[in-house]
């Protein structure tokens, strides 16, 4: 079931630096990519902070409307997040990546960017204009407006992934290869 997320405890969907997947929308059309370089910024109002390449068709769209979607993907969903990570929604005809790929949706509560089913969080981000950094390296710095996750591996604010290896959130190192989310470990200090 998915449950949302306080906004004082979003950083923890982040903070162990799984890839993403950035959905955007605006005056009808809609994108999806993958991302690798993305992490939290401050807690209150909570910010993240994500690269998204000025050659991207995500880009426009989210520059467009002013907002885009965090989407956490899991181990059974590395070879979509794969595909969805080699070719640009720019490129198609008549459709778009999720029509193409039949990806299920649901509707986020603040903004226009669709949520992808399937996923074990969801972050609905409002984009804190800051031309220098986007302009100079690609560097994108949103409000969380709200956020949600998979209460099977993420409650009382961690994951706990035990149990369910398929949803663990994935980790792109290079050249197509990911690792998985490990064990969770706890200082004894």
């Amino acid at each position: 079931m998915i449950k949302s997320v306080g906004l004082s405890k979003i950083y923890r969907l982040l903070n162990h630096g799984p890839t993403i997947l950035v959905s955007s929308s605006f005056n009808g059309k809609q994108n999806i990519m993958a991302a690798a370089w993305n992490m939290p910024l401050d807690f209150d109002p909570p910010k993240i902070c994500v690269v998204i390449d000025k050659n991207t068709y995500t880009r426009e769209l989210i520059e467009a409307s002013g907002t885009f979607a965090i989407n956490v993907p899991c181990v059974a969903q590395v070879d979509l997040v794969t595909k969805l990570g080699s070719y640009s929604g720019r490129e198609l005809q008549g459709t778009d990546k999720f029509a193409e790929n039949n990806l299920q949706t649901f509707a986020a509560k603040h903004i226009a960017a669709p949520l992808l089913a399937g996923c074990v969080a969801w972050l609905e981000c409002k984009i804190i204009p800051e031309p220098h950094n986007q302009n100079t390296y690609d560097l994108f710095i949103a409000e969380v407006l709200a956020a949600y996750a998979d209460e099977r591996v993420f409650s009382d604010a961690h994951w706990h992934f035990e149990g369910h290896d398929e949803l663990r959130t994935i980790h792109h190192v290079a050249g197509g290869a990911f690792f998985a989310a490990g064990a969770a470990l706890t200082a004894t200090l």
